[in-house]
C-alpha cells in the first residue's frame, strides 16, 4: 500500500485539508466497490457534466439521490424477489448499492431522470462572478508638467 505525504503541499496552502481526507478515503476503497453499478461521467461542455448509471431493474422509488457537503450520493434499495423462482442463470444484479461522487467547488446538481434503465444526473459548474478571472485596467498618470527653470545668473562682480 502506498502512503502519500502531503505535508509539503499543505505547508503552502490554506483550506485544502479536505484533499488529504479525500485521498485517504480513496485509498481505503477496493476495486470491487467500483464495479456495481456501472456508470459513465461525461463532459458535455465547458461547464456541463452528466453522470449516467446503469440501474436496470430499479424503479424511481427504489433510488435515492442526495447532495451533502460537496458529496453526491446515489443509492438503490434492492427489491425482495420471489423466493420460489428457480433460475438456471442469474446474471442481472439486483443488490443494493451506494455510490459516492466528490463534487468540486461550484458544481451544482441540476436534476436527474430515469430512462430505459439508465439514471442520468446532470451537473453544472456555476462560478460566481466575483470568483471569475477579471482584467484590471492599468491607469496612467499624466506626465508631470515641465517646470520652467528660472534664469538666475550670478551677479556680475565687475560692475
Amino acid at each position: 500500500m502506498r502512503a502519500f505525504d502531503l505535508s509539503p503541499l499543505l505547508r503552502s496552502t490554506v483550506g485544502f485539508d479536505h484533499l488529504s481526507r479525500m485521498l485517504d478515503a480513496a485509498q481505503r476503497l477496493d476495486d470491487t466497490a467500483f464495479s456495481y453499478p456501472p456508470y459513465n461521467i461525461e463532459k458535455l461542455s465547458e461547464d456541463d457534466y452528466r453522470i449516467t448509471m446503469a440501474v436496470a431493474g430499479f424503479a424511481e422509488s427504489d433510488l435515492d439521490i442526495t447532495v451533502h457537503d460537496h458529496t453526491l450520493t446515489i443509492s438503490g434499495k434492492a427489491r425482495h424477489e420471489d423466493e420460489s423462482a428457480k433460475y438456471l442463470h442469474r446474471g442481472i444484479a439486483g443488490r443494493s448499492f451506494e455510490r459516492r461522487f466528490e463534487l468540486a467547488e461550484f458544481i451544482r446538481v441540476e436534476g436527474a431522470n430515469l430512462t430505459n434503465g439508465l439514471l442520468h444526473v446532470t451537473l453544472k459548474r456555476e462560478v460566481p462572478e466575483q470568483k471569475k478571472p477579471r482584467t484590471i485596467a492599468i491607469e496612467t498618470a499624466p506626465p508631470p508638467a515641465p517646470q520652467a527653470i528660472e534664469d538666475r545668473t550670478a551677479p556680475d562682480k565687475a560692475a
